[in-house]
């Protein structure tokens, strides 16, 4: 991971000042680095210790900081990993323009990878898209809201979380049974990993974010679409936690009540469990491997996705 922090470093250097900036942005604010560790972990499945592993890893973070720059213009988002987001610090042209620039550099950098590499991470870069634009059109009328959610987060989480582990085992060396295994493995705990995050928005976490961000936002999250069923089917305590949050949400003490309304609600922990229950899946794809440390890791890399405080 500390080769990984370096090729990210260099990747998104340029001697244009302003653009050298707002790339470096979010790369030294941190993260979790869940996608690169993924491909690290899935390669040594095979042979971790293949130049293109290291390639790969620096690729999948750089999509992913390439989206929170977007995401965080279309969510309005005052903080990202707990520093001022790009659009508050430069502006929304800004922000958008360095998201595109970070995508030409993980475009570069697959291009070295071979003709395999670039097609996946096209498939994936349109999923990535997909996913974002069916979040912001809303499900159809004649369309299950919660199924809509869940595919959603196939797409625009499962998606590169998979590939991550995709090029990993591709990378390593790994057999077709392996790499399938691997997707299968990848696009369950990225669903985990935002079932997880719908619950944390409630509690707020210690890398700066404030509980409620994405309910203020109006941004349709596991616990929320649960109780707006809820409320439907007559339950009187979801009803006044709706009416909550379709009510002004802009001062801190309206999105407070709002939130701890939510939190008391079933719907919480029913969405929690939803994270278990798919990290759980994801640890169930992995019984085809041989009992390894790397596929042991791999398991507790699931677990602590949908365990996770922050």
């Amino acid at each position: 991971m500390e080769r990984v922090e370096e090729r990210l470093r260099a990747s998104v250097t340029s001697s244009d000042r302003l653009a050298d900036s707002t790339s470096r942005h979010l790369v030294e604010a941190g993260g979790k680095r869940v996608r690169p560790l993924l491909v690290l972990l899935a390669a040594e499945l095979g042979d971790g210790t293949a130049p293109e592993v290291l390639e790969a890893a620096a690729v999948v973070e750089l999509t992913h900081l390439a989206t929170l720059y977007h995401d965080d213009v279309m969510d309005s988002a005052p903080l990202r990993r707990g520093a001022p987001a790009a659009q508050r610090v430069w502006g929304n042209n800004v922000a958008i323009l360095t998201g595109d620039l970070l995508f030409a550099r993980a475009s570069r950098l697959v291009a070295a990878l071979g003709p395999d590499a670039v097609e996946i991470q096209a498939a994936t870069f349109e999923r990535l898209v997909l996913g974002q634009l069916h979040e912001t059109v809303g499900p159809a009328d004649d369309e299950d809201p919660v199924a809509h959610y869940l595919q959603v987060l196939s797409d625009k989480t499962g998606s590169l979380i998979a590939t991550s582990a995709l090029f990993g085992a591709m990378f390593g060396g790994c057999d077709q049974q392996v790499r399938d295994v691997v997707v299968a493995y990848g696009e369950r705990v990225g669903v985990a990993f935002q079932l997880a995050d719908d619950v944390l928005d409630l509690l707020g976490d210690e890398s700066g974010k404030q509980a409620g961000t994405d309910l203020r936002e109006q941004v349709p999250t596991l616990p929320v679409l649960l109780a707006r069923d809820a409320a439907a089917a007559g339950d009187a305590a979801a009803a006044a936690a709706v009416a909550l949050l379709d009510g002004p949400l802009e001062g801190d003490d309206e999105l407070a009540a709002a939130v701890a309304a939510l939190r008391a609600l079933p719907s919480t922990e029913v969405a929690r469990s939803r994270a278990q229950h798919c990290a759980q899946q994801a640890v169930d794809a992995l019984a085809p491997l041989p009992e390894t440390d790397a596929r042991e890791a791999m398991a507790a890399f699931a677990a602590a996705i949908a365990d996770r405080t922050r």
